[in-house]
């Protein structure tokens, strides 16, 4: 088989996926490299689904915002399969004054880059969902925000892509990169070279390895967080939740379960340990998350628990992607380090950064997410 392609993504996850097809799309011939057994293995099947705007940095909302605008409201026709996207809002949950506090710096920050977000009072949250307890005494709510379901919406892209030609080859284990004459070309695993005018690296905490092969370190580390499934209940409320301390966060699917995701407190304990060690669950974390559930939704007190899964964040430095090329290295495309947050970004990211390959340039400008953020001022 032919190991040219325009482009070489090493990464098989929802970014990987997406990037794939909109370059495919745009009439690029491309390569996957995945170096486990399974399309979206790591955090894009392990996440929540959140397609949200608010309570971002607003160095990455404009990319969230043109998501939501242009991608998601299209999305499963474009690729013939239902992502399960719902837009019906965001309710970021306080119980507090100083969570009021916190939600309103966010419900700022957000409206001077342009957002349709807004505090409310516990009446009016009463309103949107009836069933959150009265602990609940304000939050900011986002309209236009919402969930997809994120297993499903990783493998349309994955199989719209492979339709339009791209080659995907999982088991493939990247062991360095390698430049020809100043200038990103080759991706080196164990059995195989693959070359390509550019490369992209979204191969999740895993990149920090890949990249530092040509000299570069994106500062990142990893933290488990995991999720949880409930059976089927009935239909209570179809928006996406957050509390204002991120301590848990979930949606109604449209099958009835409800997907929550948390953390326990202990997952800096965990640093770091996923290159190595598959995520494992913990028997601390479920039940600290369902105890924060039951105090916001005292409804699904009896609702049984029917799986939980655990996956690690490339958690970056200063909290949003590294996104782009490099000066370092040209022809390198970086995409990591996205928090726990880039499964709603994904189809943005993906679209923008085939164009930035093919034109250039971006529509969306993500230059507060380049790499050299993290060069020393002189």
């Amino acid at each position: 088989m032919c190991n040219t392609a325009d482009v070489v993504i090493v990464g098989g996850g929802v970014i990987g996926c997406a990037t794939a097809y909109y370059l495919t799309k745009m009439g690029k011939s491309v390569i996957v490299l995945e170096a486990s057994d399974n399309i979206g293995n790591g955090g894009s099947s392990r996440n929540g689904g959140g397609v949200r705007q608010s309570g971002r940095d607003p160095r990455e909302l404009p990319l969230a915002m043109y998501g939501i605008e242009n991608l998601w409201p299209g999305l499963s026709e474009e690729l013939g399969v239902d992502c399960e996207y719902h837009k019906q809002g965001n309710l970021r949950l306080g119980k507090t004054e100083a969570h009021l506090k916190i939600l309103q710096g966010l419900t700022d920050r957000a409206r001077a880059v342009g957002l349709d977000v807004r505090m409310i009072d516990a009446e009016e949250v009463k309103k949107i969902n009836p069933h959150l307890s009265d602990e609940v005494i304000g939050a900011s709510w986002c309209p236009t925000d919402g969930h997809a379901n994120p297993m499903v919406t990783t493998l349309a892209f994955y199989k719209k892509a492979r339709e339009l030609g791209a080659r995907f080859i999982t088991g493939a284990k990247v062991e360095r990169l390698r430049k020809v004459c100043g200038r990103i070309c080759q991706v080196i695993t164990e059995d195989a070279v693959y070359e390509g005018d550019f490369v992209m690296v979204a191969a999740g905490y895993e990149s920090r390895e890949i990249l530092a092969t040509v000299g570069l370190d994106v500062p990142m580390h990893q933290e488990l967080m995991e999720c949880l499934v409930t059976e089927a209940e009935p239909e209570m409320f179809p928006q996406m939740l957050g509390t204002a301390e991120a301590d848990f966060y979930g949606h109604q699917t449209d099958h009835g379960s409800f997907v929550f995701g948390g953390s326990s407190g202990l997952e800096l304990n965990n640093k770091d340990e996923g290159a190595k060690n598959a995520p494992g669950n913990s028997a601390i974390t479920a039940p600290c998350i369902c105890r924060g559930i039951m105090k916001y939704f005292p409804e699904l007190e009896d609702a049984k628990i029917v799986r939980t899964w655990a996956g690690y964040l490339d958690v970056c430095q200063d909290g949003v992607p590294v996104l782009g090329m490099t000066d370092e290295v040209p022809g390198l495309v970086i995409a990591c380090g996205f928090t726990g947050h880039g499964f709603g970004i994904a189809p943005a990211v993906g679209e923008q950064l085939a164009r930035l390959m093919i034109d250039g340039k971006t529509d969306v400008d993500i230059s507060g997410l380049a790499y050299g953020r993290f060069k020393a001022k002189i």
